[in-house]
């Protein structure tokens, strides 16, 4: 090994790395500029060829690609072109899939056979359908494993059974009558030949048959079957679910926004400034809006589904059942159902936002006047940045709000309750809940109506998926009934529920209302004073006091069975833990991104924003707000970065929890090393600018210079030296992998032998080392 590498060495292998750098620069590149330019370009000026109607634009094509106007706009728009074309062919592809598997539907089923009760008419319809066989060979009795074939059966597999049993009696018969059945059998092969079988088609698409001589036949089934029933069924699907994604949620939305006017203090003239202002971003956000509330319907009509007797909600389609699929009943369905449940939905979604919106509003404006509209301003006069606000509310109400575990479980015990209350009050508690008693009592006898209701149900087409779909469509009863006591009087007593459902709804809903807005209001007098802040921000201070006040009496309620001695216990040991996370959170959540924050403001917001002429103004709540996205960004980056102290200790504060939180290793490992880097890069260049620049005798114009530009100058040193030390770091491991390629062999490093100038002189064989 020389003591250091020769320069050409150096340099032929930085060349060569350059090199290959270059080299998968230009092919990501070249990938990015075809997928994202020409792509994109070529689909929009195609599609605005083919929509412009003009000839003349279809012969000036190719120049109209290679067009350099609107580029950007257009390959914006082609994009959007691209995404889309893909979009429906995806679409269109699982569609296939589902008919494949999950079968066409019934008007388009063509081995389908009906159900029929006589010998006489079964025998009569094999006559229509196999007239040709019978009149080839009518001496040959009709099969009768033929005649018995179940019409749940799958018609491929029936179709082999057959072909089976006309090869088990192909020896007995004779020439004749083999030659005709094979003609009529092709013929049968023609007739049923399903063009929806897409995987098929191909392969069954032979010369033959395109010879035989149903040839018009199949020219009718290939084009109406292929062209018009599929065309039919993706329209009828692709109709079903712009009004089911799109429509409902979008009515559901805008009813919601008529519905609660009078809580904002708004007309149906300003919605419409607005819509003609802006449609798209009015629509969408009622889409939005619409959408969010179906929901958070559905989720509540899954919990009533945990807490209720299986078949109470039979009306209900169960969102959970592995046997429920949207796609299959929108293809079998017919569009007068579709149309009926749609209709039906938007009564049910319209009452409910009837009773639990505009009713309430209209009882809190009576009963209590001054407490509505809510403020909706967007801009607050108060001292307190609401920059400040929404980041409490993003990072502290919301996370605990949307934590689903314990308010699920809330909210169950919550319909639990009421379900039992209900069904006590009105004698039907074996109704909604079911009994214990007979569930047991009737364990033996649900195999068997199970199995009744079986034989009952009508014959289902194919198998698989699409069967088990049919059985639910024509079965005609609930899914996972259980039996239950019908009291006396039974419709009043449902009726009469349904009333105290109403009831409990609207009280529920007026709680909703006011409770956490009264809250909210009181909690923020004290921070803002008099001033006014978004009914947004004192609603979700509310929710939040609310639910610290639930979960605190839930964890209560869970400790009195253990006794007070332990109860003291628990009540020692999460005092002294929340004395720890307070001063925790004092340390990361207030001071570092305090300190944060003003350091951002003085680097990068000062200089950018305020002229050296005027004074900068600091914002301490300001400055706090954009100190915490600060530090959640930075602590971000630096667990996805390489391993390095600060990583190591955010992990182990992570893995350690607030239930085992160690306040001595968090300030002395976290907590003093990150406040010391900030305050010394806030102090050292501070007092370098007002305390040693004075000394050197300069202008006070060039002392207001170097203290306004201090701070970005120190952080453009700091990344210099970062950069520098990056690069030399890069340099050193490309120097050893210049000199493992050219010294190592293997594992072993060759002796480097400088060539001698004499020639007589002679060298010494070389040695070898193991690494």
């Amino acid at each position: 090994m020389p003591s250091r590498l020769p320069i050409q060495d150096i340099f032929a292998g930085l060349v060569t790395s350059i090199g290959t750098a270059i080299r998968y620069w230009f092919h990501y590149t070249l990938v990015a500029f075809a997928w994202l330019g020409v792509v994109p370009l070529t689909a929009c000026r195609i599609y605005k060829c083919l929509f412009t109607g003009s000839v003349s634009s279809l012969l000036t094509l190719p120049l109209d690609i290679l067009s350099t106007e609107n580029l950007l706009a257009d390959c914006l728009q082609g994009c959007f072109v691209v995404t889309c074309t893909l979009c429906a062919f995806i679409s269109l592809v699982w569609l296939r899939e589902q008919i494949v598997h999950g079968g066409a539907p019934q008007w388009l089923e063509q081995n389908q056979q009906q159900p029929l009760n006589g010998v006489g008419q079964q025998n009569e319809a094999q006559a229509v359908v196999n007239g040709g066989v019978e009149n080839a060979v009518l001496d040959q009795p009709a099969n009768p494993a033929a005649e018995n074939v179940v019409v749940g059966e799958n018609p491929e597999i029936q179709e082999e059974q057959v072909d089976e049993e006309e090869e088990d009696n192909e020896d007995e018969e004779d020439a004749v009558v083999e030659d005709a059945a094979d003609a009529n059998n092709g013929a049968q092969d023609d007739m049923n030949w399903n063009a929806l079988e897409w995987d098929r088609a191909a392969e069954e698409l032979t010369w033959e048959r395109v010879q035989a001589s149903h040839f018009e036949g199949l020219i009718t089934t290939i084009v109406g079957y292929v062209l018009l029933a599929v065309t039919l069924i993706v329209c009828h699907v692709s109709l079903l679910v712009v009004v089911e994604i799109g429509v409902f949620p979008l009515i559901c939305g805008w009813w919601l926004d008529i519905c609660s006017l009078e809580m904002f203090d708004a007309t149906l003239k300003d919605r419409e400034l607005s819509f003609q202002s802006a449609p798209g971003t009015t629509m969408f956000l009622h889409w939005l809006v619409g959408m969010v509330y179906v929901f958070y319907f559905a989720s509540f009509i899954l919990l009533l589904r945990e807490v209720l007797r299986p078949g109470v909600l039979w009306f209900l389609r169960n969102l959970n059942d592995p046997d429920f699929n949207p796609v299959q009943e929108m293809i079998h369905l017919p569009i007068y159902r579709h149309l009926r449940r749609f209709i039906l939905s938007v009564i049910v979604f319209g009452s409910i936002v009837l009773l639990m919106l505009w009713l309430p509003i209209r009882i809190i404006k009576y009963l209590l006047p001054n407490f509505l509209p809510y403020n909706v301003m967007l801009y607050s006069d108060a001292p307190v940045s609401e920059l400040s606000l929404e980041l409490l509310l993003l990072q502290v109400v919301l996370p605990a709000l949307l934590e689903q575990g314990h308010t699920r479980q809330w909210l169950k015990g919550l319909v639990r309750a009421w379900t039992v209350t209900a069904g006590y009050l009105l004698d039907l508690h074996s109704y909604l809940l079911g009994d214990q008693e007979e569930n047991e009592n009737n364990a033996n006898q649900q195999p068997n109506n199970q199995h009744a209701r079986n034989n009952n149900a009508i014959p289902v087409v194919g198998e698989g998926l699409h069967a088990a779909h049919q059985a639910i469509l024509q079965q005609g009863g609930p899914v996972g009934f259980q039996p239950y006591r019908r009291p006396l009087k039974f419709p009043l007593r449902i009726f009469l529920l349904i009333v105290f459902m109403c009831i409990t709804l609207l009280i529920a809903s007026l709680i909703c209302l006011t409770l956490p807005v009264f809250a909210g209001r009181w909690l923020m007098s004290f921070w803002t004073g008099t001033a006014k802040i978004h009914e947004l921000y004192t609603a979700a201070c509310g929710l939040y006091v609310c639910w610290l006040t639930i979960r605190a009496v839930t964890v209560l309620v869970a400790w009195m069975p253990q006794g007070r001695r332990v109860i003291f216990q628990k009540v020692k040991e999460w005092s002294l833990m929340i004395m720890k996370t307070l001063i925790v959170a004092i340390l990361l959540a207030g001071v570092v991104p305090l300190l944060l924050g003003l350091l951002f403001e003085l680097v990068i917001v000062a200089p950018l924003r305020v002229p050296l002429d005027q004074t900068p103004l600091f914002y301490p709540w300001q400055d706090w707000a954009l100190g915490v996205l600060h530090a959640k960004i930075i602590a971000a980056i630096t667990l996805m970065g390489p391993q390095w102290w600060l990583k190591t200790v955010i992990e182990q504060v992570y893995a350690n929890g607030i239930r085992n939180i160690d306040l001595h290793f968090i300030i002395r490992k976290l907590a003093a090393p990150v406040i010391s880097v900030l305050l010394l890069s806030l102090c050292v260049p501070y007092i370098i600018a007002s305390g040693v620049v004075p000394l050197l005798g300069v202008t006070a114009e060039m002392q207001n210079l170097v203290q306004r530009r201090i701070y970005p100058f120190l952080l453009m040193v700091v990344v210099l030296m970062g950069i520098l030390s990056f690069q030399v770091r890069q340099f050193k491991r490309l120097y050893e992998h210049i000199k493992n390629d050219k010294y190592l062999v293997g594992q072993r490093l060759v002796n480097y032998e400088r060539k001698s100038g004499k020639p007589g002189t002679s060298t010494t064989p070389p040695q070898s080392s193991q690494e």
